[in-house]
């Protein structure tokens, strides 16, 4: 798989400038965006078949709605409809890393060429969920996992 017209600065996200300070809601938004980027590259490099096509149209739904998902929670009207929002996001992301692990050990694309992509996913997936405890815990809330 290619990543086709991408330049590293374009498909990757800019550490923050001072590592010390915490993740701001812009930066998970950027991070979502080009991880959404680099899903579509995927997309477009999977077999034409019917196993390609039925995994890009999951693959795509999924990954372009994480970051969809994060921009409604952006502007939710309530701290229990951020977290709820939150949530959703964590799960279109736990989905799109099951596309991408599917794609990889069904070898439609070529295996390993996803392992930045994957490492991504899993750490957009780790923030959410500290992000989800902590407004939880910032709003009196129970932790559902």
């Amino acid at each position: 798989m290619e990543l086709h017209n991408a330049t590293p600065e374009q498909t990757q996200p800019k550490p923050p400038a001072n590592v010390s300070r915490p993740m701001k809601g812009d930066d998970l938004a950027r991070r979502l965006l080009l991880m959404a980027a680099q899903g579509l590259q995927v997309v477009g490099a999977l077999p034409p078949t019917a196993v390609g096509k039925h995994v890009a149209s999951q693959l795509l739904r999924s990954v372009t709605a994480c970051g969809a998902n994060y921009e409604e929670a952006r502007g939710a009207e309530s701290k229990r409809d951020f977290i709820h929002k939150l949530a959703i996001t964590r799960k279109e992301a736990h989905e799109t890393r099951y596309w991408l692990q599917l794609a990889e050990v069904s070898r439609l694309v070529t295996v390993g060429s996803l392992v930045g992509l994957l490492a991504e996913v899993d750490a957009v997936c780790r923030i959410l969920g500290k992000s989800i405890a902590t407004a939880r815990a910032n709003s009196g809330e129970a932790s559902v996992s």
